[in-house]
């Protein structure tokens, strides 16, 4: 019998959970424009994790993934303590323009 998910589907999972509550008190506490975790990739070794953000105001996303590039040290701290894994992964922030496309894509079907 093979398992519906991978360990690393599953840490993926509890990673995006608690970043989620981390990177908004990030935001919060160092004055950065406002965003949410949509998704967080693992690599298969646990060494590395892609954070995928997306930000209510698009046109300062850029703003707010150089911020949280800055700061993805202490959230990495704050992770460790939060979650019971051996090593956490380093962090790597990108921002989810999926949201943004979609929105695009929508709005030239409405104008059809």
């Amino acid at each position: 019998m093979t398992k519906s998910f991978s360990r690393t589907d599953r840490i993926a999972a509890q990673l995006r959970r608690e970043l989620g509550t981390l990177v908004r008190e990030a935001v919060a506490e160092h004055g950065l424009p406002s965003v949410s975790v949509s998704d967080v990739e693992v690599t298969r070794d646990l060494a590395h994790a892609k954070v995928f953000v997306t930000a209510l105001q698009s046109e300062r996303a850029t703003e707010a993934v150089k911020g949280l590039k800055a700061i993805a040290h202490e959230i990495r701290f704050r992770l460790a303590r939060a979650v019971k894994l051996r090593h956490v992964p380093e962090l790597h922030f990108h921002y989810d323009d999926s949201v943004d496309r979609g929105e695009r894509i929508d709005q030239l079907l409405r104008d059809l």
